[in-house]
């Protein structure tokens, strides 16, 4: 992944705001943590010493741990009702006003 474009004008400096997180508030505190790490240590040791960082980061602009987590929970549920342990294929929803 690069940070920096191969070449630097005036139109890489007006268009590097758009692809960032900084709007978008949930992931933004990571991100800004893991530039300021990149920019502390540099880009090729950073890649190194903020994979933490970057990590933290992929996971909360992805969700792919969240997502794994879900689809197990269906196919649990799915092979539950196939064996005939559970009368219902699909949890009740919350009752109305119980949040």
């Amino acid at each position: 992944m690069s940070l920096a474009p191969f070449f630097k004008t005036p139109l890489t400096d007006l268009t590097g705001c758009i692809i960032n997180n900084q709007n978008f508030g949930k992931c933004a505190d990571l991100e800004l943590k893991y530039m300021d790490c990149i920019e502390a240590y540099g880009l090729d040791r950073g890649k190194k010493k903020c994979e933490v960082l970057m990590e933290d980061f992929k996971e909360c602009h992805l969700k792919t741990k969240q997502f794994k987590r879900l689809w197990e929970m269906r196919k649990e549920r799915h092979r539950q009702y196939l064996l005939g342990e559970s009368k219902e294929h699909y949890a009740e929803p919350p009752k109305v006003d119980s949040f």
